[in-house]
């Protein structure tokens, strides 16, 4: 039986191939239903590449119009939803480059020259990922906002600090607020560290080898905002550091706000009952009327998971391959793209819900009473009257056993009471036993004084503004 020679037509490397491609492996290695998404950020490098092909004089200028010109109805097909997107053309490279040859001719077969799917695609998920880091700042910034603004009316509204979910000493609620701005400011340096590794040219590099065209790469770094070039070809091709880095990132950001979410969990149970959300970011119960369930802090809790997950994902599918490029690295979208809407999304919604957070200062007090939370004040109090610090830790616990037994607080000790516990306590001992008061004597950098944290809101608000650690980047040169 004759084979066909042209079975494999609308393949770009079919003229090799006896027989055609069986729809089940179309259907296996087609990337088109997800790497589309890719297409605005293709068509860009595709366009600089033209005009660099064309200042090279290895494109005329009627190609180069062609092009450009094709290029423009592509987008616009695309942003009207009326792209024919084909399974059998594999990816989005080949279903732009096709419809491109469909609408100029040869003009369209020519943008090839001088590049690979591999350099190609490398160059179009760093151009997506910068622009998606760059929206991803912003929406952490807009999160450390929330939490800074929810902070700034609570430098003095008592609530008990935890360690082992214990009762411990006394925090502002802004203080311990202002924890998780410190955490998502540390992830908004992360991002914009990584941010430069992103923002590196591979296309030049082709396959693999570099092409023996006489390539400007700057030319098109400049064209497309990239700051640097991809040194080493093969590197080029293969590293997908940049998206396991911006995974890393992302696990840590993501285990930033699952802490926040199970706090914010917490602390609306009627358990603790510290706070109240807006109805919007709740839900209820099929059978149970009277539940007011916080599903967007457990989902986002939950979705730190899923993206921790994609890291390991991702650095598995490295793990394991010889240079250069590979079909494995394929693989690397999904996750990825998953990973940036997930991040994305919790960070905008998180924000949300955060400003709209009722706070509720008498039940914090009520339970930073119930824990004994001055005992250190009162350690400390004797230390600073000679007191070795172990002997006086003893004598507080002693001083905590008493109290319990009468089921009173420490404050409520009678002065007789502690100075038989031990005879340095004197009469100034009231002051340090009230919650205030113990807040109050912690005024050091970083300590949970009002004053402190006061200044400390203010710190965050200037750099905010200023877009120091919270994501205020410069966008891309347009092409």
């Amino acid at each position: 039986m004759a084979l066909d020679p042209l079975a494999n037509k609308q393949q770009a490397w079919s003229a090799l191939f006896s027989e055609p491609m069986s729809e089940l492996v179309q259907r296996y290695t087609a990337s088109v239903g997800f790497d589309r998404r890719l297409a605005q950020a293709d068509i860009e490098g595709s366009l600089a590449h033209a005009r660099m092909l064309h200042a090279q004089a290895i494109l005329s200028d009627d190609d180069l119009a062609a092009i450009e010109r094709g290029m423009a109805q592509i987008r616009a097909e695309i942003a009207a939803g009326s792209f024919a997107w084909k399974l059998e053309l594999e990816d989005v490279h080949l279903n732009v480059e096709a419809r491109l040859t469909a609408l100029v001719g040869d003009a369209g077969k020519r943008l090839h020259t001088g590049r690979s799917r591999n350099d190609q695609v490398a160059t179009d998920v760093r151009l997506w990922l910068r622009g998606e880091v760059d929206r991803i700042a912003l929406l952490l910034a807009g999160l450390q906002s929330a939490l800074v603004e929810l902070a700034a009316g609570h430098a003095e509204t008592v609530m008990p600090g935890f360690t082992h979910l214990q009762v411990a000493q006394p925090v502002s609620f802004a203080h311990h607020l202002l924890a998780y701005v410190e955490m998502f400011a540390r992830d908004a340096e992360r991002l914009a560290d990584l941010r430069r590794r992103v923002n590196r040219l591979p296309l030049g590099a082709a396959a693999l080898a570099g092409t023996s065209f006489p390539l400007d790469r700057e030319h098109v770094a400049r064209a497309l905002g990239f700051e640097a070039l991809c040194e080493n070809s093969l590197d080029a091709v293969s590293d997908r550091d940049f998206a396991l880095e911006f995974s890393a990132f992302a696990g840590i950001c993501m285990v930033h706000v699952s802490r926040l979410a199970e706090e914010i969990v917490l602390w609306m149970s009627q358990n603790f009952g510290f706070i109240d959300l807006a109805d919007r970011y709740c839900t209820g119960s099929s059978i149970m009327p009277q539940k007011r369930n916080p599903d967007v802090a457990e989902l986002a809790r939950g979705k730190s998971g899923r993206v921790i997950g994609h890291l390991m994902g991702l650095l598995v599918l490295m793990k394991g391959q010889p240079l250069a490029y590979n079909k494995d690295n394929q693989e690397d979208k999904e996750p990825l793209f998953d990973t940036v809407d997930t991040v994305a999304d919790t960070l905008r919604i998180l924000a949300e819900m955060v400003s709209g957070i009722v706070v509720k200062p008498e039940a914090m007090e009520r339970a930073a009473r119930r824990g004994y939370a001055t005992a250190t004040d009162l350690a400390d109090y004797l230390a600073r009257k000679g007191v070795p610090f172990r002997d006086a830790h003893e004598a507080v616990a002693h001083a905590v056993k008493v109290a319990l037994g009468r089921g009173v607080d420490l404050a409520e000790l009678s002065l007789a009471e502690l100075q038989a516990l031990h005879p340095r306590v004197e009469a100034d001992v009231a002051e340090v036993l009230t919650l205030a008061g113990s807040m109050k004597a912690r005024a050091l950098v970083g300590g949970t004084a009002p004053a402190q944290v006061q200044r400390q809101v203010e710190r965050h608000r200037a750099r905010l503004a200023q877009g120091v650690g919270g994501g205020a980047l410069q966008p891309a040169a347009d092409s």
